[in-house]
């Protein structure tokens, strides 16, 4: 099993939960309509990795998130994670209105800071995605459309989630091509404090 750093524990998530299309400014970047509900999917355990790839099959994209640890019934810990993702083949099975999971949950495509505890989810949490020294991507909750509290709910409506499951939260606006050798440092941040930080570099 595929592990995460919480604190001071190693963790091997049973699952990672994912939800689209969260940021208006990213649905416009990529052409997408503004959705009804959440937009839900699926990450196996077998997908997180500490390496950042720039290439599987076909050339990856990155995606900066907000993510969250589940415990107890409430997310006590955040991160920062990379959702990779395959959008040549994720723009073909959406045209054809198949699933993403081939473009979303191969080996590798989640990639995460270590994990820091929280007491409660903060409204100024915010990530910073900064590759080879510039800032990418920024944004937080105040900026999502569904709040964290409120993605939990709704997904314990209809799914059991298990302690350690991380639930990555959506993408503000600022996605694009990963490059070879290119240096990511991902960033929490919470009323402009650092709570954690990571750096890759691109293989």
């Amino acid at each position: 099993m595929h592990t995460v750093v919480v604190g001071t524990k190693v963790i091997s998530p049973s699952k990672i939960i994912c939800i689209g299309r969260n940021y208006v400014e990213h649905i416009a970047e990529l052409g997408n309509e503004v959705p009804d509900e959440l937009v839900v999917f699926l990450k196996p355990n077998s997908a997180i990795s500490a390496d950042l790839l720039s290439f599987h099959q076909e050339p990856l994209h990155y995606e900066g998130e907000l993510c969250f640890v589940y415990h107890q019934g409430r997310f006590n810990a955040v991160g920062f994670g990379l959702d990779l993702t395959k959008r040549a083949l994720q723009s073909k099975l959406k045209a054809k209105g198949l699933p993403w999971e081939r473009a979303k949950a191969f080996d590798g495509a989640a990639v995460f800071s270590d994990f820091v505890a929280i007491n409660d989810v903060e409204k100024s949490l915010s990530l910073e995605l900064m590759i080879n020294g510039k800032t990418i991507q920024a944004g937080g909750i105040e900026l999502m459309m569904a709040k964290p509290d409120d993605i939990l709910h709704e997904l314990q409506s209809f799914m059991t989630l298990q302690d350690g499951d991380i639930v990555m939260t959506g993408t503000p606006k600022g996605v694009g091509l990963i490059e070879k050798n290119a240096i990511f440092e991902g960033k929490v941040v919470q009323a402009g404090n650092v709570l954690v930080s990571q750096s890759w570099t691109a293989k």
